[in-house]
């Protein structure tokens, strides 16, 4: 039932820049941390860089347990549901790090997102990750369902912020600039960006 793969390209790759959502998942290495999983979406907001590196935006949120869990160790999988077509998961296993807003490689990174106006969602990085471990299996399980549109109130909601206001915004969150676990997040304030 299930394949692995060298690589990230042909029907494989094509499946997963179709999808419309996508899951992470990452832990720390204490055994008794919090594992954390989160769903991402937006058209356009992932892209496969190499054959074995992929790339998507981290934008603003309500805590920042993928950046501090990367920061930690690097472990992350990816996955990819068919919810409409044949049957089908897709998990990268890998490692990932997030590339911050005053990084040299960050302004490049996002020439990777054409479709995704930064300044609309508080972007705070890129998450960058190279595949160890390319599987697919079966998704006989997972039910059909229909894509209708993406919900435009992320980016009605961080539009009208600067990075001072956004600063101050995640600040005030429990869980951005440390995890759940106390793990270093997102630096705070936001880096400016290097160009």
């Amino acid at each position: 039932m299930g394949k692995s793969y060298a690589r990230i390209d042909g029907r494989l790759r094509t499946f997963i820049e179709e999808q419309p959502v996508f899951f992470t998942g990452t832990a720390p290495l204490s055994a008794d941390g919090t594992v954390n999983v989160s769903p991402k979406g937006l058209r356009g907001s992932f892209a496969v860089l190499d054959e074995l590196t992929v790339a998507y935006p981290d934008f603003a949120g309500s805590n920042a347990e993928t950046i501090a869990h990367l920061r930690e160790n690097g472990r992350i999988t990816l996955m990819w549901c068919a919810f409409q077509g044949p049957p089908d998961i897709v998990r990268v296993h890998g490692r990932g790090e997030p590339v911050f807003r005053d990084d040299p490689r960050f302004e490049e990174l996002l020439t990777h997102f054409p479709d995704i106006d930064a300044g609309r969602h508080g972007l705070r990085s890129v998450i960058v990750v190279r595949a160890e471990h390319i599987r697919d299996t079966c998704g006989y399980a997972v039910p059909f369902m229909a894509y209708e549109e993406d919900r435009d109130l992320h980016g009605k909601r961080f539009a009208r912020e600067d990075d001072a206001s956004l600063s101050a915004y995640f600040a005030k969150k429990d869980h951005v600039a440390t995890s759940l676990d106390g793990l270093p997040g997102l630096p705070l304030p936001l880096p400016p960006r290097s160009v």
